[in-house]
């Protein structure tokens, strides 16, 4: 009998370690209560060493009956009524970071509404811009025809002006044969008259020298 409640203390103090373990590990906070008392021993007439408020963190070290030793932020250890501390966050904190969240998205929906706003000027801007260039491209669109219009008239009169400069090239060819045929024509004749004149002069000269020289005969005789 003697080793089965020797069995049962060992397991009942394991279980103890355990539990304490397992509540060392966990964040607790002053409930609800506005202010609470942090003793010296799990009593109501042991001295007060601290009064922490709601909200405030506290670390676990054991528990016995309806007192828990804990340990505060700034390293001081005492007692506490269990009853007075949770660990679930207060309301008060739950509400605070609430309110944090909230403030976070209100302040993230703003700059978001700002954003936005600038978004859609940057919109109407590109759309503005959008038309701009749509109304310059039909102009270049229309420049461009007239362009290709006006290139396949140039290409035509360009090809008339090659075919106008050729037929004039050999005109002024031909131009250039007559006149050089007209020319020697022109000097053929000149001579053949130059000739006829020179052997008229000269059977004009040979008749007269041949009358003058027989009345100089007939006068002798």
């Amino acid at each position: 009998m003697k080793f089965y409640m020797k069995i049962l203390g060992c397991a009942g103090l394991c279980l103890a370690l355990c539990i304490t373990a397992a509540l060392a590990g966990t964040k607790y906070y002053v409930n609800d209560t506005l202010t609470i008392t942090v003793r010296t021993g799990p009593a109501l007439d042991r001295k007060i060493i601290a009064l922490p408020t709601v909200g405030q963190e506290m670390e676990v070290l054991s528990t016995e009956n309806d007192w828990s030793m804990v340990r505060l932020a700034d390293g001081k250890e005492g007692w506490v009524l269990s009853r007075f501390i949770t660990d679930e966050t207060p309301k008060g904190i739950q509400l605070e970071i609430l309110k944090k969240k909230y403030d976070a998205l209100k302040n993230k929906a703003a700059a978001l509404t700002e954003e936005n706003k600038i978004l859609k000027a940057e919109n109407s801007r590109l759309g503005a811009d959008l038309n701009t260039s749509e109304t310059k491209l039909k102009s270049t669109d229309s420049a461009y025809e007239t362009l290709k219009k006006d290139s396949t008239q140039f290409l035509e009169l360009q090809t008339k002006y090659k075919e106008t400069t050729s037929k004039l090239a050999e005109q002024t060819q031909k131009a250039e044969k007559y006149e050089d045929e007209l020319t020697k024509l022109l000097w053929n004749k000149n001579i053949k008259w130059f000739l006829s004149g020179a052997g008229v002069l000269i059977l004009g000269f040979i008749i007269g020298f041949s009358t003058k020289r027989q009345r100089r005969y007939t006068s002798l005789m």
